[in-house]
């Protein structure tokens, strides 16, 4: 067989995000991936149905919270089959696409399984039918370039594996087989936060067990203070400083043993868990030793600002470098790699990185933010606009929100931002490209922004850094 000018393991967003800018710029490509259709994990497990799923969540607790306004509903009720079916098709219309964006870019896609076998030679073994069914003939296939997005992976409890039933993974908890009486989640992260949400529309009754003293890890207390303020019904059975010691499944019940940190223990007993305590890298069975790359002591593939590896003509992107996990950093990192192999001047370097908690309220970051700042000794100034002055936030019937600024107080740039509220993921994006393009807080304060809108939450306040802001009176120090 000719040697493969490109080879892309792994079609997530990181991944085929680069074969379709190399197929762009001119490069044979051939992207490897067990799925029928290109998406990785984030489409077909992961965040497309997970964001479906929140927004039939978000529409069903709108209808039970509507009677306050005026409009009452009776009889709502859950048609999980229904549910499920309006999923998968979002999934398939999706991952459809990608398909025909494949074809049409001519990436030749080839769906197996792979691992390294040298450092410019993979071992492919096809995967037969849509579902991913008989493993055929193995081959040896050539390379020139070699881009690793192979993702990763979740991770799981001693003494409570997964078994793909009682005790789920995100995965399994998005196929939706039924809707428990009684859940635990474990975690209280993004996907522990977002699954409980689903399932609390579902029809649940969620308990949420958490290893550290407050839910999303890292997350500014201020943020989490407004979700907690909106969110009481997800509080109400939350164990904080726990973690589980040990679980057993007996027919349809799985009893769990909980230890807190003072050395406390109980149990309890549900009809499933989830487990979703964060991920590790997909790097353990591709053949990373056979080829030389290197990964650091968390398994982590090093790589420089292109996404090199150590190993000539071999890159990685995604989840497998490392923090932050989240789909846009692996489709940017993934066409970076791929105008550096078409001889670009290119790099990875980005100023700030959003992320994004898709609850209701939603939670968004972009840049520095408190936590970091305080850990780096690097000073600054907050900026906050509540949004109860927002007139958007009060027609929509937002009783808490949160919009704040980080500010440079020599400089007056912005170092980064932070959204609590209905959409909060639709704002960040204009704070990243301010911070990107090295704006000041007299740039967002001047920019004149539509009303009644949320994103002007964003313009006040800048207003509020100077001691003006129209709908609040607070002075500047």
């Amino acid at each position: 067989m000719d040697k493969k000018q490109l080879i892309v393991l792994g079609a997530g967003p990181g991944g085929y995000a680069a074969a379709f800018q190399a197929a762009n710029l001119g490069i044979d490509v051939t992207l490897i991936d067990p799925k029928p259709d290109p998406g990785g994990v984030c489409l077909f497990h992961g965040c497309i149905p997970t964001k479906a799923l929140l927004h039939f969540a978000r529409i069903r607790e709108e209808a039970e919270h509507a009677g306050e306004w005026g409009l009452s509903f009776s009889g709502l009720k859950v048609d999980i089959d229904k549910v499920r079916g309006w999923k998968e098709s979002v999934v398939k219309q999706l991952t459809g696409g990608l398909g025909q964006l494949a074809r049409s870019r001519k990436v030749n896609y080839m769906q197996g399984k792979a691992r390294l076998t040298g450092s410019n030679s993979i071992e492919f073994t096809p995967v037969n039918g849509k579902k991913g069914g008989a493993e055929g003939e193995k081959q040896e296939i050539d390379f020139e370039n070699l881009i690793i997005a192979t993702g990763a992976a979740p991770g799981d409890i001693d003494g409570l594996p997964f078994d793909g039933d009682r005790v789920m993974n995100a995965e399994a908890a998005l196929e939706l087989k039924d809707i428990p009486k009684k859940l635990l989640v474990v975690g209280a992260g993004y996907i522990g936060l977002e699954m409980s949400v689903i399932y609390k529309a579902l029809g649940s009754d969620i308990t949420i067990a958490e290893f550290t003293s407050d839910i999303l890890p890292g997350t500014d207390a201020d943020l989490r203070e407004v979700f907690k303020k909106e969110r009481k019904d997800l509080m109400e059975k939350i164990m904080f400083s726990t973690k589980v010691s040990s679980g057993s499944v007996k027919g349809k019940k799985v009893t769990v043993e909980f230890e807190n940190t003072d050395g406390e223990k109980s149990s309890d007993t549900f009809d499933r868990v989830l487990v979703s305590i964060g991920g590790k890298p997909n790097t353990s069975a591709i053949g990373l030793e056979e080829a030389g790359v290197e990964t650091d002591d968390r398994g982590f593939v090093k790589v420089d600002l292109v996404r090199r590896t150590n190993v000539n003509g071999i890159y990685a992107i995604g989840d497998i470098t490392g923090q932050p996990m989240l789909a846009h950093k692996a489709s940017h990192e993934g066409r970076v790699a791929a105008e550096h192999i078409a001889g670009h001047k290119t790099a990875y370097e980005p100023k700030a990185i959003p992320a994004v908690v898709f609850t209701d309220p939603e939670i968004a970051w972009t840049g520095l933010t408190e936590t970091g700042a305080k850990e780096q000794g690097i000073e600054y100034e907050v900026a906050k606009f509540p949004w109860a002055a927002s007139g958007r936030a009060v027609t929509l019937g937002v009783k808490n929100g949160l919009t704040k600024l980080l500010i440079d107080p020599k400089t007056d740039r912005l170092l980064g931002a932070a959204m609590v509220g209905k959409d909060a993921g639709s704002l960040v994006s204009e704070a990243t490209l301010a911070i990107e393009m090295g704006a000041v807080a007299r740039d967002l304060e001047l920019t004149v922004h539509p009303h009644p809108t949320l994103s002007e939450t964003i313009m006040e306040a800048a207003e509020v850094y100077y001691g003006h802001a129209t709908h609040i009176h607070k002075r500047k120090k």
